[in-house]
Formats: C-alpha cells, structure tokens, sequence
C-alpha cells in the first residue's frame, strides 16, 4: 500500500511526461523526482528542503559539503514543515 502511494503522483503526471521530448529534459524530471520522494521518504517537507538545498548548493565545494545536502543526511528540525 506505501508503494503503491509512492508511485501515485508518478502516475497521474504519465500524460504530462510525455512533453519531455529531449533526453536532457527526461533526465532532470527524473532528478527533481527522485529528490522530492526521497526527500519525502526522509520525513522532509519537500518545498523547504528543495529552497534550503538551492540556496547552499553554490557555496557546496567539496563533495563533503555535497554529500550533507542529500536527504538522509539532513536534520529534521531545518527542513520539517
């Protein structure tokens, strides 16, 4: 049941999808996507991670710094609700 609510918004946009008439432009869907859910899966209110994770992402120089942007290693308190 989980799964099968997970997988639901993926669904529903199947017709949207279908505008993605570039390889570039199915690939960064696919990104956001996966960011999103896993973000989800990770507890996170989606919008506030994504802005927090824009906003540090140019000053993430190192792969550390990349690395500690990523859903599971994101503390709860910054990014919840």
């Amino acid at each position: 049941m989980l799964a099968e609510n997970a997988i639901r918004p993926f669904v529903i946009g199947r017709k949207a999808w279908l505008f993605s008439d570039t390889t570039k432009g199915a690939q960064a869907s696919a990104i956001h996507y996966s960011l999103i859910e896993t973000a989800k899966a990770n507890g996170l209110e989606p919008y506030s991670y994504l802005t927090q994770v824009l906003k540090a992402l140019p000053y993430a120089d190192m792969v550390e710094k990349l690395e500690a942007l990523l859903p599971w290693n994101i503390k709860n308190t910054h990014f919840s609700g």
